[in-house]
Order: C-alpha cells, then structure tokens, then sequence
C-alpha cells in the first residue's frame, strides 16, 4: 500500500469518515472501485481532501479497508454478518477475493476465527469465494475443531458436585438429589450440545439447581462445582 499522507476521504452511509491514499485503492481495484474513483481526483480548495460518499456502512468499510491495506480489523471485532457483506462489498469494488481470503492473509484469519460462530455461514462464504481445496481444508479443520469441543464439553460436565460430610438434616441419601438433578441437568446439555454454547446458556441450565436445595451445604457445592466449569469451557480452543 501507498505510503505518505492520505489524499482522500472516504464518507460511509453513517457518516464516518475514512482517510486513505487512493493509489493503493486503485491499485487494489480492476474497475476504480466500481467507477466512485479516477486517477486525477479534484480537490475543493488547496487546504481540503476530496471526499467520496460510499452507500456501505462504517462497520463495512473498515473490514473492506483493512483488507486492502493488508491489515487485521480483528481489533474491531467485526461481526460475521459484517464479513460477509465485506467479501460482498470487495466484490462490487473490483477487489479480487482470492488474493485476500488465502491463507497466511488477515481476512482470511478472522474468518477462520468466526467459525466457532457461525460455523456454516463463515464456512459457505470461504468454499464459496477461494478455491476448492481450501474449502475442503477449512471444512475439515472446521469439523474436528467442533468435534473437539463438544468432546471437552462432554467431558467437562461428567464429574457432579462434590458431596459434603453427612449432617442432621442432609445425609448422602439427601444428598444424592443434588446429583440426580445434575447429571439431568449436564444430560440435557450434552445431548444438545454445540460448539458455539455459550456460558450464560450453561449457567441457566445450571444455576437453577440451586433454587431446590434447602441445604446451604449443597448450594455451596454447586455453586463450587459451576465456577471452574465455566473457566474449563471458557479456556477450550474456540479457533482453528
């Protein structure tokens, strides 16, 4: 990309400004990024940049130049929904996809990064715009990444909570309610388990078991038990 100070202003839909250099647009571009830009830009006055008004919002732009620029927008946290109308709009500006979603290049790392997100539409729009054999790869990637996952969940949920040392008013037998209603509880989130659960799903699966217990006993060790469930799940590899 072009060094130096910006000679451009590019306003998005939401009225942000983006300044950039408009050779490197240019040179990204096959159609002078659907004909909004010329090689001699005309500016107001001597003290003022050209301003160029794009119909894409802010939140597209930024993904759109940042791939441009050959540079990471994962910062910004941009959402899945936001990529795709990114590779879209890439699109339209003449910006050829495939030298920008290939592996080793920013896009193409946070797409990858989205998977745990929204799996199939993150995986859709990489077989769709590169080339057979990196969707085939990301596909399978992608499948033993959430493989591993519900493994980990699974395994996670196995062990109950704790049982206390026997009192008056709660003995094993008692006790034994608590790990009835947990591995209902765990059941029912490992057979529909996803890779994408979230942990305040798994929190309102959990903590609700709390609400039965007469014995403050018990609810410690339930709550002793959902705390480092959730920092375990919260550590599993979520990217590829």
């Amino acid at each position: 990309p072009t060094s130096g100070p910006c000679d451009l202003i590019i306003l998005s839909s939401d009225a942000v400004f983006f300044y950039v250099h408009s050779q490197s647009l240019l040179e990204a571009s096959d159609n002078n990024f659907n004909s909004f830009l010329s090689a001699e830009l005309t500016k107001d006055s001597e003290d003022t940049l050209p301003i160029i008004s794009l119909p894409d919002s802010a939140r597209v732009l930024n993904v759109v130049l940042h791939t441009v620029y050959y540079m990471t927008c994962s910062h910004y946290s941009p959402l899945p929904e936001t990529l795709i109308t990114a590779v879209d709009t890439l699109v339209k500006y003449g910006i050829p996809i495939k030298a920008h979603i290939a592996p080793g290049t920013p896009l193409y790392a946070i797409i990858l990064a989205q998977a745990p997100l929204a799996p199939m539409p993150m995986y859709a729009l990489a077989a769709n715009t590169t080339s057979t054999e990196m969707g085939s790869t990301y596909l399978r990637r992608l499948f033993f990444l959430h493989l591993g996952r519900i493994d980990a969940l699974k395994r996670l949920l196995l062990e109950p909570p704790h049982l206390h040392p026997p009192t008056p008013t709660c003995d094993f037998v008692e006790q034994k309610k608590l790990t009835r209603a947990w591995a209902l509880a765990t059941a029912y989130l490992a057979w529909d388990a996803r890779p994408d659960l979230s942990i305040s799903s798994m929190e309102r699966a959990l903590r609700p078991l709390g609400e039965q217990l007469t014995c403050e006993a018990c609810q410690n060790s339930l709550n002793e038990r959902i705390k480092p469930l959730i920092v375990q799940w919260a550590v599993v590899r979520r990217t590829i």
